[in-house]
C-alpha cells in the first residue's frame, strides 16, 4: 500500500495514533495475549484507525489484560478509554477512539469471528486466487 510509504501530509496526525497502537501491542504483549490481530480500519471505517483482537485463556486473564491496558494508556498518554464487559469478561471492548480492542477468550472469539466480518475484503481475492 503506497500511502504507508509516505509520511502523512500533517505530520503529526497519525504519531498520537500510532504511539497509542504501539501502546496496546506491548501491553497485550507483557500480558501474554494469544492470537493478536490488528485490523487497519483506515479507508475502511470513521470509527477508528486500527482495530486489534486478541484473546486471553482465562476471564481472569482477559478481564487482568482489560484492566492494565486500561491503566497503562491513562498513565502513559493520558487518554481516558471507555471499557464494556469487564464484569463478564468473555468478551471485553476497550474504545480508546483511534484503535479499538477486542479481547476475547478464545471460544468466544471464534463464534463472533470479528477478523472474518472486518477483513473479508483483503482475504476475498487471495481466496478467489486460491481456488
Amino acid at each position: 500500500m503506497p500511502e504507508s510509504d509516505t509520511a502523512p501530509p500533517s505530520g503529526g496526525a497519525t504519531e498520537p495514533v500510532e504511539a497509542l497502537h504501539e501502546l496496546v501491542l506491548r501491553s497485550l504483549d507483557d500480558d501474554q495475549a494469544q492470537d493478536v490481530v490488528t485490523i487497519p480500519l483506515g479507508g475502511k471505517s470513521s470509527i477508528a484507525d486500527h482495530m486489534v483482537i486478541a484473546s486471553g485463556r482465562s476471564t481472569r486473564q482477559v478481564a487482568s489484560m482489560a484492566q492494565k491496558l486500561q491503566q497503562r494508556i491513562k498513565e502513559d498518554l493520558g487518554r481516558s478509554v471507555r471499557v464494556e464487559g469487564l464484569p463478564v469478561a468473555d468478551w471485553v471492548l476497550i474504545d480508546a477512539d483511534d484503535v479499538i480492542v477486542h479481547l476475547f477468550r478464545p471460544e468466544v472469539r471464534s463464534f463472533y469471528n470479528l477478523e472474518r466480518m472486518w477483513a473479508f475484503e483483503e482475504n476475498a481475492p487471495a481466496a478467489s486466487a486460491a481456488r
